[in-house]
């Protein structure tokens, strides 16, 4: 076996490396969902993500002779150091053959550069915060990931813990099916809260949707501020989520609730488009318009999209415990069997949110994955 070496990446040709390294790992996975290399291209590019107008990232390769066994990345998020009034770094990118060598120094690299950077505490995995994809799956294995959720291989966890990291917070993905006894139990709920008279529900108005999304943006930041791990979308982020969504979305599953005409809540629903991304399986040296026309044949053509996801549920401090989130997930579960859909993806939601998890288990819905975040004194 080739001597260990862990490098920082420094060329494009490494970085494009770096992105294509995880069909390495799961090859032969079926429940892997690969990504589109050109949104990670944009995602991880400094030039073109406005995440990196108040973060500072570091990527590494772990190679032996001339093969890459594993990747991550270590970064500085000031928006959250500032938000949180802390001093942690975090890693992300986390992928590694079966190889405890290469996972403890690809681990050692990040802790490394956050000690560097004068951080005292570590946390991940997470790519890049809890406004992206985040955690490590520890449980629920025997399926695959729903859209914008993560996936890993089972020994991951393992090598983490090795490490000297430990649990930082669990988040909680339910699964509810469609079926009309359940939404009959939703609806009882939300009809005592619509008695009271206050809530209207509507949903997104496409053709008012840069409004919408202003809308969207007083309601998230507000929302979601005493959250565990929570830090606030700068407009730029905000904006570039929405114009990535606007393709994705099916405005008849996003929830707005308006109390004398004022947004206090939303509820971002999205169709589960790893199912058809997963049959068109995009890989690298394939033709991204092929894998975009297998995406929309299995998607539009096809109609092969069993779930969809909430993705977002935000509700303004002032209305919480008023009901307007039971309203929301009713919203979302009406219109995804109007649409169609067999089941929904309710997360995730923080092991911590009574309130949330209480509603959950209120509509029947079972948790059935968990993800992990880890931290570690530096």
């Amino acid at each position: 076996m080739h001597e260990l070496v862990v490098i920082p990446v420094e060329s494009e040709a490494e970085r494009q490396a770096f992105l294509e390294f995880p069909w390495k790992v799961y090859r032969g996975d079926r429940y892997w969902v690969p990504p589109l290399l050109s949104e990670r291209r944009a995602f991880t590019d400094p030039k073109r993500s406005p995440f990196f107008e108040h973060a500072r990232v570091q990527y590494f390769l772990a190679r032996r002779g001339a093969e890459i066994v594993g990747t991550i990345a270590a970064f500085t998020n000031d928006l959250y150091n500032e938000f949180h009034q802390a001093n942690v770094g975090w890693f992300g990118f986390f992928e590694v053959m079966p190889d405890p060598e290469a996972a403890g120094a690809l681990l050692e690299a990040a802790e490394a550069w956050a000690r560097r950077a004068g951080h005292e505490t570590i946390l991940g995995p997470a790519q890049f915060s809890t406004n992206d994809e985040i955690g490590l799956l520890v449980d629920g294995f025997e399926d695959a990931p729903r859209i914008l959720m993560t996936y890993n291989p089972r020994y991951y966890a393992e090598y983490v813990e090795a490490a000297g990291f430990r649990k930082a917070m669990n988040l909680l993905a339910y699964t509810l099916d469609l079926d009309m006894q359940r939404i009959e139990k939703a609806r009882r709920v939300a009809e005592k809260i619509m008695a009271r008279g206050r809530f209207e529900v509507r949903p997104l108005r496409m053709n008012d949707y840069e409004q919408e999304v202003e809308r969207v943006k007083a309601v998230y930041n507000r929302s979601w501020e005493r959250n565990w791990g929570f830090v606030p979308m700068t407009d730029a982020e905000i904006d570039r989520m929405g114009k990535q969504l606007k393709e994705l979305m099916d405005p008849e599953l996003i929830g707005m609730v308006e109390l004398d005409g004022q947004v206090v809540g939303f509820g971002l629903t999205l169709p589960d488009l790893n199912e058809p991304l997963l049959r068109a399986y995009p890989r690298p040296g394939q033709p991204e318009f092929v894998t975009l026309a297998k995406l929309l044949w299995h998607w539009k053509v096809r109609r092969r999209v069993r779930m969809v996801r909430v993705l977002a549920l935000g509700v303004m401090p002032e209305h919480r415990g008023g009901g307007v989130d039971a309203l929301l997930y009713l919203f979302a579960m009406e219109a995804g069997r109007r649409k169609g859909y067999a089941a929904v993806e309710g997360g995730w939601v923080l092991e911590g949110n009574e309130m949330m998890n209480r509603v959950m288990h209120r509509f029947g819905a079972k948790a059935y994955k968990t993800y992990r975040v880890y931290q570690k004194s530096l």
